[in-house]
């Protein structure tokens, strides 16, 4: 076979060419601030001294792109199309396009389940009804836009059954149900602090808004009732209750203290609630956050860049919490358009954002572009014998209602557990094993050989020239370059003049290489 180098450091390579050569990963345009949040990056950059990197090319974009908002490689077709268009604000385009598709429901719905632990098994044991309940929940908020703070609000005072009310599963879904524990999933999801790292006296303070979180069985298997639990006593030091800024506040024995702390948490004026999801989503698009890790605010770690970060919670504020709106902000300034291959050796250069982030594909992400390439579907299991847990094979892995239901190419390239409800859960970081099942498995290679999509392309009676051109725009979403036709070329004389042989050869090696595993 063709060897799994031949387009592994593609980017690298690229980025040591004289600037006569034409270089696929960047385009002519200068990469220049075009918007208020650019000139923020951009003015840090300068005082650093660290030069940007060029924008990045059509190509690259369109890739980056569907990727990063839909969680979905790009057809062919759609790189050709996006390529063609001659149109000056394709770019702003395509991201409207995307953030309307039905993918964008999928993959955010997938995210924000890594995030809200939805399981079904141990050690979440929300099971089945619950887990499904709780993912559909999610996932009309996803659809429907809801504005986060509406999202925020339902997740912390809602009441019911948890097979039918999903968001009360946001309290079952927690290993450690008494208020210290319920308060630090609460902090670590909207307010991006890992509570356990404070002193006790200001954990027993938070968890006092928690304390009459109630839970109680019915007579359906495994239901349980979410609910505020006025019987249970609130005692008399506990009804001056500090919240984390420092305000004390009066708890009447009949009120719900949940609401009072959304109250709180959801007001303007509150320094925690935008910046931390403004921070995840960045570090979601970016690869890395201005607070970095993105769920660990601490004032020992601070904003990289705090003048961004408070740029974009007003601009979030401003739209009234629509996270739509915070994308098409971010997709669309320079910033985010970088290209991958850096201008700068300054060893601030990746946490302030002079370049794009190149970084693993999601597991999810990367079995559903391997099936999408090759015409091939995966087989997925759960640990909980339930009937209503089977899954089709050829529903997406970005899809799955629940974090019980995997595979074995899910569990060895890092699919978080959902035990925690971290950002670190998921492991996007690239290793032997998972090197080994790609280069060797019989999965890809069955893939390559026995996939209908793949196998139909490589028969096509186009042409070598068209084949191979598809091949590139399926596989790296970009044609090939001179020199790559060329390699093609002596590679399939070498094989007696077989380009057929030679084009499976050259799928299992694109497959195989870094261009075609990383968001770059």
């Amino acid at each position: 076979m063709v060897a799994a180098g031949f387009a592994n450091e593609s980017i690298q390579a690229a980025a040591a060419q004289p600037d006569p050569l034409p270089n696929p990963f960047v385009a002519p345009a200068a990469a220049a601030p075009m918007t208020d949040l650019d000139r923020t990056v951009f003015s840090r950059l300068e005082k650093l001294g660290i030069e940007p990197a060029d924008i990045c090319s059509d190509a690259v974009f369109v890739r980056r792109a569907f990727l990063d908002v839909i969680g979905t490689l790009p057809t062919a077709a759609e790189v050709r199309q996006f390529l063609q268009e001659r149109r000056p604000d394709k770019r702003r385009a395509l991201i409207d396009r995307l953030l309307a598709r039905d993918e964008f429901t999928e993959y955010w719905t997938m995210k924000w389940s890594d995030l809200l632990r939805v399981k079904a098994e141990f050690p979440i044991n929300l099971w089945p009804n619950a887990a499904q309940a709780y993912h559909r929940w999610i996932r009309t908020a996803v659809r429907d836009n809801l504005p986060y703070d509406e999202f925020a609000r339902s997740l912390l005072t809602a009441n019911g059954s948890n097979f039918r009310v999903g968001p009360v599963n946001f309290y079952r879904a927690v290993q450690n149900k008494d208020p210290v524990g319920l308060a630090r999933v609460v902090g670590l999801t909207f307010m991006g602090v890992r509570v356990e790292k404070w002193p006790a006296e200001q954990q027993a303070a938070l968890a006092v808004f928690f304390s009459r979180v109630g839970f109680k069985a019915t007579g359906e298997w495994k239901e349980e009732i979410v609910y505020f639990d006025a019987a249970k006593p609130l005692p008399a030091e506990a009804r001056r209750a500090p919240l984390p800024d420092g305000k004390v506040i009066d708890l009447a024995a009949d009120s719900d203290s949940r609401q009072v702390f959304a109250n709180w948490l959801l007001a303007p004026e509150n320094p925690w609630f935008a910046r931390a999801v403004v921070n995840r989503t960045w570090s979601w698009l970016l690869g890395r956050g201005i607070v970095h890790e993105p769920d660990d605010f601490r004032a020992d770690n601070p904003a990289v860049n705090p003048e961004l970060l408070a740029y974009l919670e007003r601009e979030l504020r401003a739209a009234k919490y629509d996270l739509k709106q915070l994308f098409r902000l971010i997709l669309n300034s320079r910033t985010y358009q970088l290209s991958s291959i850096a201008r700068s050796k300054h060893p601030q250069a990746e946490a302030n954002f002079a370049f794009y982030a190149i970084r693993r594909l999601d597991a999810e992400v990367l079995i559903d572009a391997l099936n999408q390439i090759t015409g091939t579907t995966e087989r997925y299991s759960s640990a909980i014998p339930e009937p209503f847990t089977f899954i089709p094979e050829d529903q997406r892995s970005i899809s799955l209602p629940d974090g019980s239901i995997t595979s074995s190419f899910l569990e060895t390239f890092g699919r978080p557990a959902r035990d925690s409800g971290l950002e670190a859960e998921r492991n996007n970081r690239i290793d032997a094993n998972q090197r080994l099942h790609l280069l060797n498995s019989t999965q890809v290679q069955r893939k390559i050989e026995n996939g209908g999509k793949l196998q139909a392309l490589l028969r096509a009676r186009t042409g070598p020239r068209e084949v191979l051109d598809s091949l590139f725009l399926t596989i790296l979403s970009r044609p090939p370059t001179d020199d790559e036709r060329a390699a093609v070329q002596d590679y399939a004389r070498s094989n007696a003049g077989d380009m057929r042989v030679a084009m499976q050869d050259l799928a299992w090696a694109l497959i195989n290489s870094a261009e075609f595993l990383h968001r770059h």
